[in-house]
């Protein structure tokens, strides 16, 4: 069976993130998050804090749309890309 998505992270996170894509089987933000913390746990505290809820400055993009409620849980179908970054902010 081929991975059910690709999760990628912009490259403000790639000095603790995985550089390219990482293939996922999780049907959720929230499980394929968990198969890339595996591999890189110190993303983790990055993208998810304490209470491991996703953090302010994180931005969540599956498929081209911003995902803005119930991020974690959003559903993710064979072939998503879903792509993790950092919001950036300032005046």
């Amino acid at each position: 069976m081929a991975p059910m998505a690709k999760v990628f992270f912009t490259q403000h996170l790639r000095d603790v993130a995985p550089r390219g894509e990482i293939a996922t089987d999780g049907a959720t933000v929230r499980a394929a998050l968990n198969d890339v913390f595996a591999a890189y746990p110190m993303l983790k505290g990055y993208v998810l804090d304490d209470q491991e809820r996703l953090r302010l400055h994180i931005a969540v993009f599956v498929d081209g749309a911003q995902v803005r409620r119930d991020v974690l849980d959003h559903p993710l179908q064979a072939g998503s890309e879903l792509y993790i970054m950092q919001a950036l902010s300032g005046g």
